[in-house]
């Protein structure tokens, strides 16, 4: 089950880099966002009628359920996507893919989670390897221009989306929140902020009706957001979010295989070496011992 889980969550989130190119231009970034959590929230609230799914929790569990929506329904999102306009793909994927970094100590401090040597070396491993990979734009890059508020902007945001899904673990293990539910008030709660802050901004909500907008809007939103966090987020209960955190770096991956399709990219022998040192780095995170085993949830505090 949990490697069905990972490999979804690999598949779906590899493939949003291109669907989010597709919502970049006529619409503003922060109102894509918002278009995009909309659809998916309905979508969750609907599902969760459907299946008779228990929607009652306390004000503190809506408090949790709001913070980990406000961290990674939409401000992550909102940083990226503003450091995107200043970065490209690659420099994006490189600067996200500290995450796991942000999740190993982040799971230390609020769960105590021992951190073993397979993770350290594992996520040092695929770290190097994304390097590797998106070399000729990491060895371009300049401080001295715009770069450095992309790179800021987009680390902010990565540092929301660790904060998210540690609150995710917490509310899975600590509160003994269901995810699907949990998942559905979160993006209620997302909307709503991404919706206030685009407000304040002063941001345009214009509608591109192009079949490459709106095919990819919907894509994002249902299987890149509903179907994407719901297998990524059940997994951070499961395996941890140290661990699940790895998909991370290894979703450029699938990038990377849609823009040599679709964007030319020309592999060498360094990025070459680079997916080499990601998939080391997979395996050193996932198969010691029997890594999928089912960690037993915290009782509720």
């Amino acid at each position: 089950m949990d490697i069905f889980l990972y490999a979804v969550t690999v598949i779906f989130w590899g493939t949003s880099w291109l669907a989010i190119k597709f919502q970049l231009g006529v619409v503003a970034p922060e109102v894509s966002i918002v278009y995009r959590f909309a659809i998916s929230a309905a979508l969750m609230l609907v599902l969760c009628a459907a299946a008779r799914r228990p929607m009652r929790f306390s004000v503190k569990d809506h408090g949790f359920m709001a913070l980990q929506g406000v961290c990674l329904f939409s401000t992550n999102y909102f940083f990226i996507y503003l450091g995107s306009q200043y970065l490209t793909t690659g420099l994006v994927a490189v600067a996200f893919s500290t995450l796991v970094i942000m999740n190993i100590f982040g799971a230390v401090i609020l769960f105590r989670t021992p951190i073993g040597a397979n993770v350290i070396a594992g996520a040092v491993c695929g770290l190097t390897g994304i390097m590797c990979v998106f070399w000729p734009e990491v060895s371009n890059f300049d401080l001295a221009q715009q770069g450095a508020r992309g790179l800021g902007l987009t680390l902010i945001g990565t540092v929301f989306a660790s904060l998210g899904m540690l609150t995710s673990a917490w509310n899975q293990r600590r509160r003994a929140l269901p995810v699907f539910q949990t998942n559905a008030y979160g993006m209620v709660y997302g909307t709503v902020f991404i919706t206030l802050l685009t407000l304040v901004r002063g941001s345009p909500f214009d509608f591109d009706p192009s079949p490459a907008y709106v095919l990819s809007l919907l894509y994002l939103a249902v299987f890149a957001t509903v179907i994407g966090f719901w297998s990524y987020l059940t997994l951070v209960g499961r395996i941890g979010p140290e661990r699940a955190a790895y998909a991370t770096v290894l979703f450029p991956i699938i990038a990377l295989a849609l823009s040599t399709w679709f964007e030319d990219f020309e592999w060498t022998a360094l990025a070459g070496g680079g997916i080499v040192l990601v998939l080391i780095g997979n395996a050193a995170i996932l198969t010691k011992g029997n890594p999928f085993k089912t960690a037993p949830l915290i009782p509720k505090g």
